[in-house]
């Protein structure tokens, strides 16, 4: 008699309690990476080493793995107070303690440089206090600062054991800090050479060799603080403009020609920056990293959760178990806007049955940030989780997304809720004329951005059946004076509030504005040490749901920020959205 075999249910605790890859680090030599995984659901994070003939291993438990010069050892961070060296052998020392918190660290040939904040004085810190990061370096005379004249944000050094790239902010905070960075070289003697300002939001800088070393970075592309990134030379300015895609990573190569790695609509290519395309690759690369001759990076696609590859080759094997489950059919989604643009997504259907089915529209967030071709299974309920319970799930990149260039981001530009709503609702309606959803059945979500796309969807059409509203905008103004990002926001709402009495053009594309419009039933989550996108946002709406009778219910998770880190929260929320869907639809 044949065994029953009994298939893989899936469930919210085999995704926060897998483990994901989140960064890596090659030795100079080409012979190792070492990266970081974690599980969904722990903040714990650990450092393991891959590379020749073995097998990976474990080295120890912390974060962001940088390699010595020699490549025999590495540097980590511990708890973010400590920083630590380690042999290959395993043989584990402290460097420095520092109680204020390290912000980030670089092994040198003769000790390491890190960047840390004063030590906070021993009385209550009111919040007009400037605690700048400052540049340090650690050494066998001691601990001694670099550099401390401006928040410093990033350090790269030059290949060879050169001077060090240093950016910095006006700030600690990012809004003033990113919107005036500037670039300076610092030598290991403490010598200072600025080179002014950088472009607004400027980020990743790396060295490269053209006749004579220079400094390459990642910025916004002016004038609007919603724009694509683009790739820029403190000598020739814009390197990549016009370039139909957008550059999100800076690799350092010691030949002094670094990679650029490309959102390409819903994939990914890496290209040297002078030179032409190093690879393509269907999905998402990301956390690129080299040394020698070889490149490591997490790489998924549509049918593989993310995993460390290294020359070529897959190291790690992170979530075996999910080839034993029969997950929903993902495609590709192209179809045309109302006026004619070119628009792409995803589409993922259940794994059984046939339409129409159920569709649930998931809105990233950002706005400038993609649905690659990657697997979705995340620790938010993504869109795996949604398919296997049988609705079809459509993942749009409507106008404002990364990676189309420039121009296609900054159409958003102080319009956020327009032209991107209805590239969303003409999926849709395709969705619904093919055959694919139901019309009768259709739910939207999103978290952050796509919190608000879902707020404002609502309040615009009656046509939903639900909506989940994940720590979503509601309302632009409030948040230029109490998120994080300031004017970056003002950006996307069109004002602050504080250019004169109103209307303000921010009153116009707040989903707050047009609550009474709402019949949908939502479900509002937010965490409520949320300081990107403060549970103020959820409460406002929450009261304006509430004074107009419609059905809603308001959770906020305590301790968790604008992403959950607990354990128990994940699973709670996975379980939450389902079952607010399958009430509804």
């Amino acid at each position: 008699m044949r065994p029953i075999v009994c298939p893989v249910v899936l469930t919210a605790e085999m995704i926060v309690d897998s483990w994901i890859p989140m960064t890596t680090a090659v030795s100079p030599d080409g012979r190792w990476v070492a990266y970081t995984q974690r599980q969904v659901g722990r903040p714990v994070s650990e450092v393991w080493l891959a590379g020749g003939d073995h097998p990976p291993r474990r080295l120890a438990v912390g974060t962001d793995p940088r390699w010595d010069p020699d490549s025999l050892s590495l540097c980590y961070l511990v708890d973010g107070v400590e920083l630590h060296r380690i042999t290959l052998s395993g043989t584990d020392i402290v460097l420095v303690n520092w109680p204020a918190g390290i912000d980030s660290h670089l092994p040198l040939v003769d000790g390491v440089a890190f960047v840390a904040a004063d030590s906070p004085a021993p009385e209550i810190e009111v919040r007009s206090v400037v605690r700048p990061s400052r540049l340090r370096l650690a050494d066998s005379s001691g601990i001694r600062v670099l550099y401390g004249d401006r928040h410093v944000a990033e350090v790269a050094q030059q290949p060879g054991g050169g001077p060090l790239a240093v950016l910095t902010w006006s700030s600690h905070e990012v809004d003033p800090g990113l919107l005036s960075p500037s670039l300076h070289v610092v030598s290991l003697s403490g010598e200072v050479r600025d080179l002014g300002p950088a472009v607004v939001g400027a980020h990743s800088p790396v060295w490269r060799l053209v006749g004579d070393w220079r400094v390459a970075y990642l910025a916004h592309t002016p004038p609007s603080l919603q724009s694509g990134t683009a790739v820029y030379d403190v000598v020739d300015g814009n390197l990549t403009a016009g370039l139909p895609a957008c550059p999100v990573e800076l690799v350092q190569m010691a030949d002094g020609d670094p990679l650029v790695v490309v959102a390409s609509g819903l994939d990914t290519f890496v290209r040297r920056l002078s030179g032409p395309v190093v690879s393509r690759h269907t999905g998402l690369v990301e956390a690129v990293s080299a040394g020698g001759e070889s490149v490591a990076a997490i790489v998924s696609t549509a049918d593989d959760p993310p995993d460390v590859h290294f020359r070529g080759v897959r190291v790690t094997d992170l979530r075996p178990w999910t080839r034993d489950i029969e997950w929903g059919t993902q495609r590709r989604f192209s179809y045309q806007a109302s006026d004619g643009l070119e628009l792409e997504g995803l589409l993922i259907l259940p794994p059984v049955g046939t339409g129409p089915f159920p569709l649930v529209t998931i809105v990233h967030g950002g706005p400038y940030d993609r649905f690659a071709d990657q697997f979705g299974l995340h620790w938010v309920p993504s869109g795996q989780w949604l398919a296997l319970a049988g609705y079809a799930v459509f993942l749009p990149n409507p106008r404002g997304s990364q990676g189309r260039g420039h121009e296609f981001a900054t159409t958003v530009t102080g319009a956020v809720g327009q032209e991107e709503w209805t590239d969303i609702l003409t999926g849709i309606d395709l969705l619904v004329a093919d055959g694919v959803a139901d019309a009768a059945r259709l739910g939207i979500y999103g978290w952050s951005h796509g919190g608000f796309m879902a707020a404002w969807a609502i309040g615009h059409s009656n046509r939903f059946a639900a909506a989940i509203m994940g720590a979503g905008v509601t309302d632009w103004g409030m948040l230029v004076g109490s998120g994080e990002w300031g004017m970056f926001e003002a950006s996307l709402g069109g004002s602050t509030g504080w250019e004169g009495v109103g209307p303000h053009r921010h009153d116009e594309l707040s989903p707050i504005s047009y609550a009474a419009n709402v019949r949908t039933p939502v479900l509002i989550v937010h965490g409520a040490a949320d300081t990107n996108v403060p549970v103020a946002q959820s409460e406002y709406f929450h009261r304006a749901l509430r004074y107009y009778g419609v059905e809603h219910e308001f959770v906020v998770y305590p301790r968790e920020g604008h992403s959950f880190r607990e354990r128990e929260h994940q699973v709670d929320l996975h379980h939450r959205v389902r079952e607010w869907f399958g009430r509804w639809l």
